[in-house]
């Protein structure tokens, strides 16, 4: 004879399914180490931060030309860590090949670009 089709087990196992995935993602949720809050500076704070040590004047020309990420709230000026490390690592000065192989590249993309090698 036929097996008879029974809906509600269907169901039942797929309820089973869903309970599991919830408990594992409870459990890597319990486990999980928390997200450390980014850290927020004012203005001396930062320049005590930054590598060179930079005067508030300093930083005052760079909010004002927009060369660094600020945050402001009314007249007190506030930045954020992580946007902070991001632009330093921005400031980062090329290599001389690095440089070489940009020009390269333009050159090339350039009408009659001819590519040259420098630096080798």
């Amino acid at each position: 004879m036929a097996q008879s089709y029974n809906p509600f087990d269907v169901l039942e196992l797929r309820l089973n399914s869903i309970e599991n995935l919830l408990l594992d993602f409870k459990h890597q949720y319990i486990s999980a180490p928390p997200k450390q809050a980014d850290q927020w500076f004012d203005l001396n704070e930062l320049c005590n931060y930054l590598p060179d040590k930079p005067a508030t004047a300093t930083v005052y020309g760079w909010v004002h030309t927009a060369q660094i990420p600020c945050h402001k709230g009314g007249k007190k000026l506030r930045f954020l860590k992580s946007e902070i490390d991001i632009w330093l690592l921005q400031g980062r000065k090329k290599t001389l090949q690095q440089t070489a192989l940009e020009a390269d590249a333009y050159l090339l993309k350039s009408k009659g670009g001819a590519g040259r090698t420098y630096g080798k």
